[in-house]
């Protein structure tokens, strides 16, 4: 496959906090997809062990909204009150260059803005877990949160939910394997239209 062909191609996964999407994201790397993480921009703190520039180009809320002004960023979204995520233009610009795609992990807003603005260059990609009880108790256990952060990502989780049938596919991540094999056969079919 030459990444002449595969040049115009995004790809976005959304999903609730917790829905699992990092995890198959990764999955779909190391099975030998060209993909590179567009790395988001956000004005919140880190959690546990992320990195800057890793996990997230960690800015203060002063610092994002000066790259608003800029218009740096495809697109950007305030997720909670004075929490911000944005995608910098330059993640784009430095993935092309690699001769790899963009795969973005976004908020469900964020993704579908994206999906918006891109159109049928990008596939967006919806991940949940059958219900709320499954997305509490991965929550719980990543042990990254507060109790009042996860009761406040629990609600969100359900708004978000009802976002499920704007995306182009919706993969229940109850069982990860099962989930990993549907998501490789979206992402081969995608990438080889």
């Amino acid at each position: 496959m030459s990444t002449a062909v595969l040049k115009r191609k995004h790809i976005i996964f959304s999903a609730p906090s917790g829905s699992g999407k990092t995890t198959i994201v990764r999955e779909m790397m190391e099975r030998g997809f060209p993909l590179e993480f567009s790395v988001s921009a956000t004005s919140r703190a880190p959690r546990g062990e992320e990195e800057n520039g890793v996990d997230y180009h960690f800015l203060s809320l002063e610092e994002f909204d000066k790259k608003i002004e800029n218009n740096e960023f495809i697109e950007w979204e305030e997720v909670y009150t004075g929490v911000k995520y944005g995608t910098p233009k330059s993640e784009l610009e430095r993935i092309f260059s690699e001769g790899k795609l963009p795969i973005f992990d976004l908020d469900v807003i964020g993704g579908l803005n994206l999906k918006k603005l891109l159109g049928e260059e990008a596939i967006a990609v919806f991940i949940q877990v059958s219900n709320i009880d499954v997305l509490k108790d991965r929550l719980i256990n990543r042990a990254t949160d507060s109790i009042e952060s996860i009761q406040k990502r629990l609600d969100k989780a359900e708004y978000e939910m009802s976002f499920a049938p704007q995306f182009d596919v919706t993969i229940i991540n109850d069982e990860l394997e099962d989930a990993f094999e549907e998501t490789y056969q979206t992402l081969t079919n995608f990438i080889n239209e």
